[in-house]
């Protein structure tokens, strides 16, 4: 029976390139569709609270009340849904991967309608949060539960539950290419053609869908951005550098604000949302500017002169209140809140500049733009996802070479720091506060694991029987190129190639970091 396992799993991937290209265009239907229905209630939900602030401001007493009251009731209904499924807390980035790691096991059904509707609870009553990341989490969801309906692999329910991930992204920010390197770069850290094949085919479905119903525009309406001159790029190392030295103090308090919340007891833990609620209710009133994601406040910034100090009170207060709602576990991403942030220190960098040293102010705007991508990269240390994601998001290549540069440089400077990258640190903290440690898998059931080979890796050059493998792993084939090869024991191994590794589920956690440290390259 193992043998005819084996023999089914090898067989599929001979035949496998039009099947996970089905599989994932069928992903990113549904995906897509799943998220542009998420985008349509989160605006809706947006424009009802905006309206409500707007009455509530005529000074009814009794109705103000009766707002907060509301507003710490759905809290409270937040905080019991987070409690009773906490796999649905936070971004959901972490959960998919772990879930890519035999970390977690996904209910994919139950926490794809709960994390719908956590998230429009949420974002509704103007939480600090994105919609990227539970559009990611619920993807993967709905790449989940097609492999199981369709009685796929696990090595195929990781494909089609990437695919979802990217199709998520690609259908929350217009972004296909994006969604495309995010799999690549955060979640699978490489890649092989079936995975590119697969997630690529559902990331443009997913795209395509939700431009049917947005538009096909871009995410950001930035038609009026300048390319920025040459002989001005000394100036972007500073702006990598703010963006790094920042983007860690982020990742620092993000982590701290998790274990701030710990201590309300366990018993009381479904009042952790309300915090954030109060505040959200009192900001309404005060500073309207920083509830909810932060879309509509880059896209003004980008077309409004504002004080440096408005600008700076806005950057504390969106950077605290952040901190405080993803802190709370409720069901919420921070790429968009992290976004807003870079677009506004890149426009406090943008004035001094214009001001101090006699710049164009048309450049205010490339600053926000790079900005962003810097932050993003200084946050989540994915400097391709990030300089691709703004580059899609505001529909121009003219910057990106700039991008590039200063995503660089913040790259650097968090590595000299020794930032680790958020959605790694979040993994471990959930790990750590749900108890699994580890993830037994079924004994007797086979997994085929996809190890890469790189330049200066301890496999490269080798002959596969000169390498001191680990223990109950297989080596059952080697892509070279667009080759697939039957490897023996005088096969030799060259940085590019992709190794097929055969081994038991239950012992996936001992032979695949090992089995990756080998064909890593050498520091």
């Amino acid at each position: 029976m193992k043998d005819c396992e084996t023999t089914r799993m090898l067989h599929y991937r001979q035949h496998a390139k039009l099947i996970v290209l089905a599989e994932g265009i069928l992903v990113g239907g549904f995906a897509g569709l799943v998220t542009v229905f998420y985008r349509h209630i989160l605006q809706a939900a947006e424009e009802w609270r905006t309206s409500i602030y707007s009455y509530l401001k005529q000074g009814d007493i009794l109705l103000i009340f009766l707002w907060f009251s509301f507003l710490v009731l759905n809290a409270i209904i937040l905080g019991k849904l987070v409690l009773n499924i906490p796999m649905i807390k936070g971004s959901g980035i972490p959960q998919v991967k772990g879930a890519l790691i035999h970390q977690f096991t996904m209910n994919w059904w139950k926490e794809l309608i709960s994390k719908f509707f956590g998230g429009v609870l949420a974002l509704g009553m103007g939480f600090s949060l994105g919609r990227e990341g539970p559009s990611v989490q619920m993807g993967a969801e709905v790449g989940l539960g097609i492999g199981r309906i369709l009685k796929r692999s696990n090595l195929d329910k990781k494909y089609l539950l990437t695919a979802g991930a990217s199709a998520g992204l690609s259908a929350a920010f217009n972004a296909p290419l994006a969604g495309v390197i995010f799999a690549l770069e955060e979640l699978h850290k490489n890649f092989s053609p079936l995975l590119l094949t697969c997630v690529m085919s559902a990331s443009l479905t997913a795209n395509f869908i939700s431009s049917h119903f947005f538009g096909i525009e871009p995410a950001f309406d930035f038609h009026n951005a300048a390319i920025f001159p040459l002989e001005n790029y000394w100036v972007l190392i500073g702006l990598g550098i703010i963006t790094g030295i920042t983007g860690k103090i982020f990742n620092q308090y993000i982590l701290n604000s998790q274990q701030w919340y710990q201590n309300i007891s366990e018993k009381y833990a479904f009042f952790r949302p309300v915090i954030p609620a109060i505040l959200a209710g009192i900001l309404g009133f005060v500073l309207p500017e920083v509830l909810g994601g932060g879309h509509k406040l880059v896209e003004h910034m980008s077309i409004t002169r504002m004080s440096v100090i408005f600008l700076v009170i806005i950057l504390v207060v969106k950077f605290i209140f952040t901190i405080i709602c993803y802190g709370s576990g409720v069901p919420g991403g921070i790429f968009l809140p992290m976004l807003v942030i870079g677009a506004v220190i890149g426009k406090i960098y943008g004035i001094f500049f214009v001001e101090f040293l006699g710049m164009n102010d048309a450049y205010i705007l490339n600053f926000m733009i790079l900005a962003m991508a810097a932050y993003f990269t200084a946050v989540t240390r994915a400097p391709i996802t990030g300089s691709i994601l703004i580059t899609e998001m505001t529909g121009s290549f003219s910057h990106l070479l700039a991008l590039i540069l200063v995503s660089m440089v913040a790259f650097v400077v968090t590595d000299i720091l020794a930032s680790k990258a958020i959605y790694d640190a979040l993994l471990e903290n959930l790990i750590h506060a749900m108890r699994k440690q580890r993830f037994i898998g079924e004994r007797g059931k086979k997994i085929l694991l996809e190890i890469p080979v790189s330049i200066g890796s301890a496999l490269e050059n080798q002959p596969i029987r000169d390498v001191e493998w680990p223990e109950n792993c297989l080596i059952v084939g080697l892509i070279r190129g667009e080759t697939e090869i039957i490897p023996n024991g005088d096969t030799v191994m060259y940085a590019g190639d992709l190794l097929l590794v055969l081994t038991d589920e239950y012992r996936v956690l001992d032979v695949k970091p090992n089995l990756l440290g080998m064909g890593a390259e050498a520091l």
